[in-house]
C-alpha cells in the first residue's frame, strides 16, 4: 500500500526501512491549539457531533497536514467511540472531560456486555473513507483505538480518574470480572480496527494510556496481553504501533508481542530506549509536549538534541518516527509546530549526509 502513497516516509520508518530523514507526525495534531480546528468544531456544536460527523472528522483531520509538512496524517476520533457504541451513555462534561450515564458497577451488567455493534460505528470507517480522498495519497493515514484496559478505566470508573480505585479493587478482588470485559473489548477493538484498515488506513496505532499505571505483573495480564491478541488478529500487512504512557520500564515486553513500532513517553530517554530495544520494533517519539509551549529557539534545540540522541545510538538513523510523548497541549503555539517540523526534516537530513 506504500508504494501508491506519494510519501511513504513514515510507513518505511515503521518497517525499519532506510529513510532519506525522519518523519513526524503529532499525537493529537488536529486539536485546540488549531483556530481553525475551533471553527469547525463550533459549527458542530459539541465534541461528540464532531466526531460522529464523516465530513467534519474529514476536515479536522487535513487541518494540520495542510498548515504544516506532516508525515502522516491521523483519523480524527475520540478513544470512547466503542464504549459509546456499547451502550454507556458517552457525554462530555463542562471542564471534566467525558462521563459515562452507565458505568459498569454491577456483575450482571459485566456478564450482558457485548462486542461492540459495529453498525453503530460506521461513522468512523466513513471518515476514514472520505479523509483517504481528501488526503489523495499524499501521505498516509493511521488508524486507533484506545487500548481495552484504557477504555475499561473510564467504563468502569464511569470517566477519568486520579487514582483508578474501582478498577484496581476489580482487577484484585474479582480479576475474572475484569478479564471479561477487556475480552469484550479485546474483540470490540479488533472488528474496529479491521473496518478501519478495510476502508483504506494505512497504519493503526494503540492507545495505551493507563498501562503505565499498573505493576508489572498486572500490566503484562491486564493490558499487554490484551493488546498482542488484538495484533495478532489484526488484517494482516498492516504496520501497528503501540503506546503505553509511563511504559518506559517494559520495553523489552512491549517488543515481543509482533507490534511494529513502540510509542515512548518523554520520561526516558530516546537513546536508552534504543539501546534496549535495538533493531527488533521501530520507536516513535518523544518530545515532552511543553516544549512547543516556549519558543522556536528552544523548540530548534530540544528537537536537534532529541534527533542527536538517537543518532549517537543508530548512526543510520532508521526506526525511529518523531513525535511528542504524548498529545499536543492546547496552549501550543502553531508556529512552534511549524519550527518543529521544519526542524525534524532540515536536520536529519543533515546527520544522514555525515
Amino acid at each position: 500500500m506504500q508504494n501508491q502513497l506519494k510519501n511513504d516516509t513514515f510507513i518505511r520508518a515503521l518497517l525499519r526501512q532506510p529513510t532519506d530523514y525522519t518523519p513526524i507526525w503529532l499525537m493529537r495534531q488536529a486539536g485546540r491549539y488549531l483556530p481553525e480546528y475551533k471553527a469547525t468544531r463550533q459549527r458542530a456544536g459539541n465534541f461528540l457531533n464532531l466526531c460522529k460527523s464523516p465530513n467534519l472528522a474529514c476536515e479536522v483531520t487535513i487541518q494540520p497536514v495542510d498548515r504544516f509538512d506532516l508525515d502522516a496524517a491521523i483519523l480524527f476520533s475520540d478513544i470512547l467511540t466503542i464504549p459509546d457504541a456499547m451502550g454507556l451513555g458517552l457525554y462530555f462534561a463542562e471542564n471534566e472531560g467525558p462521563k459515562f450515564e452507565h458505568p459498569l458497577q454491577d456483575e450482571q451488567q459485566i456478564n450482558n456486555l457485548q462486542i461492540a455493534d459495529m453498525d453503530k460505528l460506521a461513522y468512523v470507517p466513513a471518515a476514514v473513507s472520505e479523509i483517504k480522498k481528501a488526503l489523495n495519497n499524499k501521505i498516509p493515514l493511521i488508524g486507533f483505538s484506545g487500548s481495552p484496559f484504557t477504555l475499561a478505566c473510564y467504563m468502569v470508573e464511569g470517566g477519568g480518574s486520579k487514582e483508578f480505585s474501582k478498577i484496581k479493587k476489580m482487577l484484585y478482588l474479582r480479576p475474572n470480572l475484569l478479564h471479561k470485559i477487556l475480552q469484550t473489548l479485546a474483540d470490540s477493538v479488533v472488528n474496529y480496527l479491521n473496518a478501519q484498515i478495510e476502508s483504506g488506513v494505512n497504519a493503526v496505532m494503540i492507545f495505551d494510556t493507563w498501562g503505565g499505571t499498573l505493576t508489572p505483573t498486572a500490566y503484562q495480564e491486564f493490558s499487554l496481553n490484551y493488546m498482542q491478541y488484538i495484533i495478532k488478529n489484526l488484517t494482516p500487512n498492516i504496520p501497528s504501533i503501540i503506546f503505553t504512557k509511563g511504559g518506559g520500564l517494559w520495553l523489552e515486553n512491549m517488543a515481543n508481542i509482533n507490534c511494529n513500532a513502540i510509542g515512548v513517553d518523554w520520561t526516558i530517554n530516546i537513546a536508552e530506549a534504543k539501546r534496549r530495544i535495538g533493531d527488533k520494533v521501530a520507536i516513535q517519539g518523544n518530545l515532552d509536549p511543553s516544549i512547543l509551549l516556549s519558543d522556536a529557539k528552544v523548540v530548534n534545540i530540544q528537537a536537534k538534541k532529541l534527533l542527536d540522541d538517537f543518532y549517537a545510538v543508530d548512526n543510520n538513523a532508521n526506526g525511529h518516527i518523531f513525535n511528542l510523548g504524548h498529545g499536543i497541549s492546547q496552549f501550543a503555539d502553531p508556529e512552534n509546530v511549524k519550527e518543529l517540523v521544519q526542524t525534524v526534516h532540515n536536520y536529519s537530513k543533515q546527520l544522514r549526509q555525515k
